[in-house]
């Protein structure tokens, strides 16, 4: 593959070891349609999200693409009276990714990130490149060389 996202290329600089997949040309919008496109386990495939709090406080979570996040359960995690979805105008602006190409990698800032604790059950877990059409894959124990995260049971 010629093209690397930003991701990747942090990934290369750490030399943090990572598997690349591209699903650019297929019509794949939803986190479901992702890991059929990639034939993937639709519980090994993650989506990101970003969650603000009451206190203006910023909050990334990450989740299989075929759960839900559990706000209440999500806040709980983060010691949070409660949180909601960010909304998608904002989010550009704040982490610098789009809808549908966010990635808990290089963001223009660190946020307190939180993976679902189903996480585990897998060697890798494959998840947004930081564009469209784009995934990587790696452990967790890799990811946490490049970003802080904790593990919790965050989705219903």
């Amino acid at each position: 593959m010629d093209y690397k996202t930003n991701v990747m290329r942090m990934l290369d600089k750490h030399k943090i070891k990572y598997k690349h997949y591209c699903y650019a040309d297929t019509d794949a919008i939803s986190g479901l349609e992702v890991a059929a496109a990639l034939n993937q386990d639709p519980k090994q495939v993650f989506k990101t999200l970003v969650t603000v709090s009451k206190s203006k406080t910023y909050y990334v979570f990450m989740i299989p693409v075929e759960k839900e996040l559990d706000l209440k359960k999500a806040a709980h995690s983060v010691d949070e009276k409660s949180i909601e979805m960010l909304k998608s105008k904002e989010l550009l602006p704040l982490t610098g990714y789009i809808h549908g190409g966010c990635s808990p990698i290089g963001m223009k800032k660190y946020f307190t990130t939180t993976i679902d604790k189903s996480a585990q059950d897998f060697d890798t877990i494959i998840f947004s490149a930081g564009k469209i059409g784009y995934q990587v894959e790696m452990s967790l124990e890799d990811l946490e060389k490049i970003i802080k995260f904790e593990l919790a049971d965050i989705t219903f």
